[in-house]
């Protein structure tokens, strides 16, 4: 996802060279007159697909470590390429004889750097601190698993301190004075093998930037690895589970699917940095983390500390999806690194990997993949999702808790892929996938950009290969987004469908920091949705990105919901999505206005859809006014209408409003009962807003 360099120039920026289907620059009707929108009760259209509205993850922006994993060790093994990365030596380390990450004697061949300390004389001082990621949020009350391995060496260390207590990260090269004690304990029976230690700590106070303290106890020399503090509320109380309000909001939404890993991190920058799903399932101590590809993207938001553990692997990303209702839908890598990067790509054929990174170092098991590698992995991922417990990848999944199938039924092959180069490898690809797995639905790329040369040869290619789902993105302005709200109006409506994977709207320029998640933006994408929703019967899926970010620790805005290491708020954005997905209906019914108007003239765009589970008609509508809008709403053939109808309305006379930490509902939906009386249904929209209408009726 998100494929920028600040020195390139985004063909869709700002929305350039994109014709409007829309003259939403027409002075408005007089508010006074209510426009009359005919819903077509009695002629429906097409199902909405139960993945309409769902969510895309990726690790930008400290969205895994640091955010939805809620792990509060940074580099806990030692095993980044700057092997104390994290850690702060207390004073200088000063009251250390000698400390040095070593491998002599690992715990493994996986891990096998870990921290070995010395200590000529006791000292209160003779340890490390580790910062966390940014701080480590801890509430009072709450209790957080700590575990490490020990292996004691010569002299006469007695024990491990461990102490968790207020500061924050140290400033320069070592850690600065010790803060208010929240908890603390003490480790002792150490031997002289690897032991893993495991004790409770409850914190005696709440701290969004807390750290870890772990001393020496005697004079000596000790060995730690693998060192943990892990809040024992997650989600589901899991051992290894994800943070739970990050998930409740997620679970809110009543998402259709959730995408993963991304975006980018799927390709890396190189092939050696390519996302490798196999490396992340397992035991959590022997996943061997990898450089974040986004940590060094942008020059105004550089972030060398930013690495990937894998401790969210997709096993927990399965696992994720199940616990929110959603359906997995993971992306692998088609044999192409990031082409806004070194573009470098695996052979077709052949033995070795093409391009300039080819055979550079790194932590993973292949280092020259072809592209029967890739399309291995995929093979082997759908037996890992779906197979039983008597095939060798059915078995691991068995083995990490999960007897039951995933029941996967997507899968992506290739990220924001494109040019001929993606065509040869996807075809292939394809071909493999579904020669073992016929009925896999395929999603697939059209590119980083929503027209042009090279996404009409695509799009033309993948319907004349039968691909299910084309894979479209688009950031652009957010008047992109309300001129462009009959998109899809004219698209096919037999054969391959469209994933709206990736869109936002962005309030200053694609890839600035200044961008906003303002409620222009917000409001922009809800009149653009309705166009998703009328259609159907070709857009199957779609999603908003990216989705969390960290407020200390981001690369890129606007993103939908934002969190520091204790709290957490939805963004107008969110809210925007959020209305949707949990009022989808069930079968999309045709609005029209009068004197045949298209949707959205004079800023009023509207959907409509059925809910025949629960016997309601459901009407979106969007102001896009500074006046309040009167309208008439003729449900044609309604059929046992009720007497009182439910609004939710998302409104805000100031169209740069945003939502923060301090004022998390400024821009937030309200409900409120109406009357209906006829089928000619009344209703005022307030200026700016995005209201959605439950009508109780029958189709």
């Amino acid at each position: 996802m998100l494929q920028f360099l600040p020195t390139r120039t985004f063909p869709f920026a700002a929305g350039l060279g994109l014709s409007g289907s829309l003259l939403t620059g027409l002075p408005a009707l007089a508010q006074t007159v209510p426009a009359t929108l005919t819903v077509q009760v009695n002629k429906p259209g097409a199902p909405i697909a139960k993945t309409m509205y769902g969510l895309f993850f990726e690790d930008i922006n400290f969205a895994a470590d640091g955010g939805l994993y809620p792990e509060l060790v940074k580099n806990k093994s030692f095993e980044l390429d700057e092997h104390l990365l994290g850690w702060r030596g207390i004073r200088g380390a000063a009251a250390l004889s000698t400390y040095t990450v070593s491998s002599q004697q690992p715990i493994s061949a996986t891990n096998n750097h870990f921290l070995r300390m010395t200590a000529a004389t006791a000292s209160p001082d003779a340890g490390f601190i580790n910062e966390g990621f940014r701080g480590m949020g801890v509430k009072q009350g709450g209790e957080y698993t700590f575990s490490v391995y020990l292996r004691k060496g010569a002299g006469g260390v007695s024990g491990l301190n461990v102490t968790l207590e207020e500061g924050g990260p140290g400033a320069g090269p070592e850690a600065g004075p010790s803060g208010k004690t929240l908890a603390q304990t003490r480790i002792t029976g150490l031997t002289t093998e690897w032991k893993k230690y495991s004790v409770v700590l409850k914190s005696a106070g709440t701290a969004e930037k807390a750290r870890l303290k772990l001393t020496l106890e005697g004079a000596g020399t000790l060995d730690l690895d693998v060192v943990s503090l892990f809040p024992k509320d997650t989600y589901k109380n899991r051992e290894n589970g994800l943070r739970t309000d990050l998930v409740q909001l997620l679970k809110d939404m009543n998402p259709g699917f959730l995408r993963f890993p991304g975006g980018c991190i799927v390709e890396g920058r190189n092939l050696t940095e390519r996302y490798q799903w196999k490396e992340t399932i397992g035991d959590v101590a022997s996943r061997v983390p990898l450089v974040n590809r986004w940590n060094m993207e942008f020059k105004h938001r550089s972030t060398p500390d930013y690495y990937q553990s894998f401790g969210l692997g997709f096993y927990e990303y399965f696992q994720l999806s199940e616990d929110i209702g959603a359906e997995p839908v993971p992306i692998l890598n088609v044999g192409m690194a990031c082409q806004f990067n070194s573009a470098e790509m695996a052979p077709i054929g052949g033995t070795a990997a093409a391009g300039p990174n080819a055979g550079s170092p790194h932590n993973h098991a292949d280092d020259d993949p072809t592209l029967e590698t890739f399309i291995q992995d995929a093979l082997d991922l759908i037996e890992f999702a779906n197979g039983p417990a008597s095939s060798p990848w059915g078995a691991k999944r068995v083995a990490m808790g999960h007897a039951a199938p995933f029941n996967l039924k997507y899968i992506g092959i290739g990220n924001e892929q494109w040019g001929p180069q993606y065509l040869e490898r996807y075809e292939p690809f394809m071909k493999a996938v579904k020669a073992k797995y016929p009925s896999m639905n395929i999603v697939s790329s059209a590119g980083p950009s929503p027209d042009g040369e090279l996404f009409d040869k695509a799009t033309q290619r993948l319907r004349e290969l039968k691909a299910e789902v084309i894979d479209e993105h688009y950031y652009a302005k957010p008047e992109w987004f309300r001129q462009n709200v009959g998109r899809y109006d004219n698209y096919p409506t037999t054969g391959t469908k469209i994933f709206a994977g990736e869109y936002a709207a962005q309030s200053v320029a694609i890839g600035s920091p200044d961008n906003k998640n303002s409620w222009d933006c917000a409001i922009s994408e809800a009149a653009f949705m309705t166009g998703l929703e009328r259609n159907a019967d070709k857009v199957i899926m779609a999603s908003y990105a990216p989705l969390f970010a960290h407020v200390d620790a981001w690369q890129w805005t606007p993103d939908m919901i934002w969190f520091d290491n204790l709290k957490a708020y939805g963004t107008p954005n969110y809210y925007v999505q959020k209305m949707y997905s949990t009022n989808p209906g069930t079968t999309m019914l045709p609005v029209q206005r009068a004197a045949g108007a298209k949707n959205g003239q004079d800023n009023l765009f509207s959907s409509a859809t059925a809910d025949d589970k629960t016997g309601e008609i459901i009407v979106k509508l969007v102001n896009y006014s500074p006046q309040a809008r009167p309208v008439t709403i003729a449900l044609q053939g309604v059929k046992k209408l009720g007497k009182a109808g439910r609004a939710t309305i998302l409104a805000s006379a100031d169209l740069n409003a945003v939502n923060s930490l301090e004022q998390p509902m400024n821009v937030a939906p309200k409900e409120e009962p109406f009357k209906v009386s006829s089928p000619n249904v009344t209703y005022t929209l307030a200026p700016n807003s995005f209201t959605v209408l439950r009508i109780p009726g029958k189709r």
